[in-house]
């Protein structure tokens, strides 16, 4: 079966002898959730915007659902760390803003039960018609992965959306994103720095490397390997330590960031 999001010897370089990363590929099949771990610099962020559409790379190929990423589109949602909400529209009105612009020939009868289903998936139905300085930044993270979810999207990337959160809502909202994933098959593309993060979320986690300095001359960053997660799917935070596997995954995942994420 031909992979739903294909990334093909992606590179990109500010400077021709200095690509920040070269020769990037990889791929995920329909449903699948993939996370992306590495240290700042290496480009995690600047492959996301190009999946997105919203960047490109110097060279290399993205392709979903056999069709080539040119710019933008409404079949990717996109969740940044800032939630990037309109200030002047309450939770109603932003996400009805998005649906709008994915089916605008939609009634508003219409619009707003889509708006009203994905509000209530993420818990804030109570908060519906509240304006983004009236909530906390957990809600605000809420509305924006409401927002990315109420368009349908064929493909949810998400850079680093937790980020920011304090450790009790970013495990709520975690294991919300768990749920709304299981219940919609949507395939994931997520950057994290959390190695716990990656392994409660991922089916497989891809582990990349920072481009530098070395006594062979610069290295570019890349992808250093591709770690299929062998915990079963249906896991939970609360017994994830106690799964047959964990640590042995997570203490590599640790090692590859401790000693072998960066150029020597």
């Amino acid at each position: 079966m031909a992979p739903f999001l294909q990334v093909e010897k992606l590179s990109k370089a500010y400077q021709a002898d200095r690509p920040v990363f070269a020769d990037v590929s990889f791929s995920a099949q329909r449903g699948e959730f993939v996370c992306l771990i590495g240290h700042s610099g290496c480009g995690k962020t600047t492959i996301l915007n190009v999946l997105a559409g919203l960047d490109s790379a110097t060279t290399g190929h993205v392709f979903v659902d056999g069709r080539e990423v040119r710019g933008p589109g409404l079949e990717r949602g996109v969740v940044f760390q800032n939630h990037a909400l309109l200030p002047w529209l309450t939770v109603r009105r932003n996400i009805a803003f998005a649906v709008k612009s994915r089916w605008p020939s939609w009634k508003a009868a219409q619009v707003d039960e889509q708006v009203r289903k994905y509000v209530e998936l993420v818990g804030l139905g109570h908060a519906i018609d509240k304006k983004p300085f009236q909530l906390s930044g957990g809600m605000k993270q809420r509305v924006g992965i409401a927002r990315a979810f109420a368009i349908e999207p064929k493909l949810l990337l998400l850079d680093e959306p937790f980020g920011a959160l304090d450790a009790l809502t970013r495990g709520t909202i975690q294991d919300e994103l768990m749920a709304i994933v299981r219940r919609t098959g949507q395939t994931v593309f997520m950057i994290t720095h959390d190695v716990d993060e990656a392994i409660l979320l991922a089916d497989r986690i891809l582990l990349m490397t920072n481009g530098g300095d070395t006594p062979g001359g610069y290295r570019p960053g890349g992808l250093a390997e591709v770690v299929r997660n062998p915990l079963p799917r249906e896991r939970s935070r609360a017994e994830l330590h106690r799964l047959p596997g964990y640590y042995e995954l997570r203490n590599h995942l640790v090692d590859f960031l401790v000693s072998r994420a960066k150029a020597a």
